[in-house]
């Protein structure tokens, strides 16, 4: 009785306040959520599972940087090094460490893929260029050119080009010469997926191939002849320019230094990533097969003979293979005679050893952040690591030495995180959150947490690279030890809440990298999964590889009442494909998303502002959260739809569709951006036309014609998101076809996809 009366007169005093408010004519407060920090002291997540990676990578010419390099070449003879921006621009570098400054060559003008040096550019200053061109309507937009250097310069009318083939979806992305002094030129099947234009095994035009030229002569009024011994040279039924073929994309290759031996890296579709070593008149498979597995069996082949791979990787581990080099320098002893190469996606960077045919010492050497998107042999035999994303040249180190054991948590009741795992009830100091439009993860339904460490605090809205606002949104700086947590729960029987079970719990732990104000942005955050027992008590630690799970779930609206789904377990790489540098890392916890009321234990308060409260950011901020911009719930039908599609898309889609996102498709959909910015109303697919009818990434009112709404329908091969779905989300589906229907013709080119902060 006593409490009841308490709570009355608790009440009773509420509403004379707030009448004294509305009567004094004052704003009545913002509802309060938290009202003071507790520090998170019990962290066990510290160091990695793993055993350390004997090698590190550090940045070798810290004076210089480049805006995306694709590829570098040694100039010989000179001590200098020759580095392509994607972009167009080429540089001249000394190849000197102490060198704090860079020459530039010439600016081509249109997206660069690969350079080459002439053997003998001390006597002629050949320099040859490959490049993709800009214009969309042009379809033979493959392009290699010679310049000449004179002096460190080459102009553009001393342009001669030497061949010439269509642009497509895969472009290649290699020049080199070989021993023998011809020129190699790597080019993709042109097609968007499972080789559509069947080109892998066709050897009567130059796309799925390396070719071979002679760019010292000319023959039948081209600027090249063919070396006799080519394996198409006296075929009247092939392009005499081939020199192997059923390549999907051979992204850079190399010749050995000291046996010749070529070799290649292989970018994969589905499952697989490979290297190979590249043999006169090779046939690598493309499409019949993807490395050593079956794809499209049933299709044609030029020739029964496939090679096979060399070592290849799942796409646990790589999902972008960058070729590399073999090892001759004098720093790494351990290496010589290694073939070291890695993966643009993951980071990591693997070697082995080949002798007699046979694969030795096979094994990862580091894991790392950088975008690897090419590797550069120098003059003394030493290896450079070309960073797309930060512009810098890296190269690999041994790893320092462990000071100190750590017995990484195996249960998630080890962590730290939860004082009552069972009941996921979180530790003092680790905060619940939600965000304003989730990622769509086949029915799950998400538990947030987030755990700073100690006293430590959020630099707000401070990353900024690479992408710089306001053409991204900023991301939030995390001290080290910081720990995300998501967990994952499916109902077993749709709309029955007490039949939901917990699947996994997957953390992102941030260790700050030494020298963090790198100035670009580099952050080290490892994913790990932590696997839900049958009893709902606990979780296990899943190992590297991820894992997969199947469960029935009782659905009255499924053929026969039921249906099988189907579960996958990311592997520790996987989670990088996602979190990358151009997403800012932590997807979720950003201005957009987190601009939004939260249930603080039944009193609904906006959580910038609560951070702020508490002292959570480093700096007190100087506007509250009704003036920051924010993105709407894309499931809020009370929401325009204009703002509810482009949030769908901003948080199913732009981790990758961004610039150096990861996805090959040259558009952006972050919402930040307008329509016209994204480069996607009337755009033409890059990745393949699946059989549309004049396709567009997006065409204003014909959804059947929009490319993103007709992957959003796709079952398996194409279908987007093409990762962490395995079912559709057939409201947002809806959404995307209605959203396209609607396009007004004038006015949505201006719009942009975020309620800025004077419209909250």
């Amino acid at each position: 009785m006593k409490n009841k009366v308490s709570c009355a007169l608790l009440g009773l005093v509420s509403v004379i306040l707030l009448n004294l408010v509305s009567v004094s004519g004052l704003q009545a407060a913002e509802p309060i959520g938290l009202t003071e920090r507790v520090e998170w002291t019990k962290s066990q997540v510290k160091g990695s599972p793993e055993p350390p990676s004997p090698y590190v990578v550090r940045v070798a010419y810290p004076d210089v940087q480049f805006e995306n390099p694709v590829d570098g070449k040694t100039i010989p003879g000179l001590g200098k090094l020759v580095v392509a921006e994607v972009a167009g621009k080429i540089w001249l570098l000394d190849e000197d460490r102490k060198a704090s400054d860079k020459k530039l060559v010439i600016d081509v003008g249109t997206k660069v893929y690969g350079v080459a040096v002439h053997p003998e550019f001390r006597q002629n200053g050949y320099l040859f260029v490959m490049s993709i061109s800009q214009d969309r309507e042009t379809e033979v937009g493959s392009r290699v050119s010679r310049y000449e250097v004179k002096e460190g310069v080459a102009s553009a009318e001393s342009e001669m080009v030497i061949i010439e083939w269509p642009t497509g979806g895969h472009n290649g992305g290699c020049l080199g010469f070989g021993e023998d002094g011809f020129l190699y030129i790597s080019a993709g099947d042109g097609s968007g997926i499972a080789d559509e234009l069947h080109t892998g095994q066709d050897v009567t035009d130059l796309l799925g191939c390396i070719m071979r030229v002679d760019v010292d002569a000319k023959s039948d009024g081209k600027n090249y002849a063919i070396p006799a011994d080519n394996p198409f040279a006296d075929s009247q039924d092939a392009r005499q320019e081939i020199y192997s073929f059923g390549h999907r994309q051979i992204w850079k290759f190399s010749h050995d230094r000291q046996t010749g031996l070529m070799w290649g890296g292989e970018v994969g579709q589905d499952l697989w990533e490979m290297v190979y070593t590249i043999k006169k008149g090779g046939n690598y498979g493309w499409s019949v097969m993807e490395g050593s597995h079956p794809f499209r069996p049933e299709r044609e082949r030029h020739a029964k003979l496939i090679e096979k791979p060399i070592v290849e990787h799942n796409h646990n581990d790589f999902r972008s293979i960058t070729g590399g080099y073999v090892y001759y320098g004098d720093r790494l002893k351990e290496l010589e005679g290694h073939y070291i190469y890695g993966d643009f996606d993951t980071g990591k960077i693997w070697s082995f050893k080949y002798d007699s045919g046979k694969v030795h010492s096979w094994s990862e050497l580091a894991d790392t952040s950088i975008r690897l998107v090419s590797f550069l042999e120098q003059s003394d035999g030493e290896i450079l690591l070309v960073d797309y994303a930060s512009g810098l040249l890296h190269e690999l180190v041994k790893a320092p030495p462990v000071t100190e054991v750590n017995d990484f948590p195996t249960l998630l009741s080890e962590t730290g995180l939860f004082r009552d795992t069972a009941k996921l009830l979180p530790e003092d100091g680790v905060l619940s959150y939600s965000v304003n439009s989730p990622l769509w993860s086949d029915h799950a339904t998400k538990f947030r947490h987030l755990a700073i460490p100690g006293k430590g605090t959020i630099d707000f809205d401070d990353v900024l690279y690479p992408e710089t606002p306001p053409a991204a949104p900023p991301g939030w700086r995390f001290p080290d030890g910081t720990v995300a947590v998501k967990t994952f729960a499916v109902e077993l029987e749709k709309g029955n809440p007490d039949s939901l079970k917990r699947l996994e719990t997957r953390i992102l732990h941030h260790k700050k990298m030494d020298g963090d104000d790198n100035g670009y942005g580099a952050q080290v955050w490892r994913g790990y999964t932590y696997v839900w027992n049958a009893e709902q008590t606990d979780a296990v630690l899943l190992g590297k590889d991820g894992g997969d799970v199947e469960f029935v779930v009782k659905d009255k609206s499924a053929p026969g009442g039921q249906y099988t789904q189907r579960w996958h377990f990311p592997s520790r790489s996987e989670c990088t494909l996602c979190h990358t540098m151009a997403s800012r890392y932590v997807l979720g916890i950003n201005t957009l998303q987190m601009n939004k009321e939260h249930d603080y234990g039944g009193v609904l308060a906006n959580q910038i502002d609560t951070f702020n409260r508490i002292g959570l950011f480093t700096e007190p901020l100087e506007k509250p959260a009704k003036e920051l911009p924010k993105l709407v719930d894309h499931r809020d039908d009370t929401q325009p739809d204009h703002l509810r599609a482009r949030s769908y898309l901003m948080s199913n889609c732009s981790h990758c569709h961004r610039r150096w996102g990861g996805g090959n498709a040259e558009f952006s959909l972050l919402a930040n951006k307008t329509l016209e910015d994204a480069a996607v109303i009337g755009v033409p697919p890059g990745q393949g036309a699946f059989n549309l009818k004049s396709p567009a990434l997006i065409v204003p009112g014909e959804p059947e014609r929009s490319l993103i709404y007709h992957r959003m329908t796709l079952k398996g091969l194409g279908k987007m998101p093409h990762i962490a779905s395995n079912i559709h989300d057939q409201p947002s589906i809806e959404l995307i076809r209605k959203w396209i229907e609607g396009l007004p013709e004038k006015d949505y080119l201006k719009e942009t996809g975020v309620v800025s902060g004077d419209s909250n």
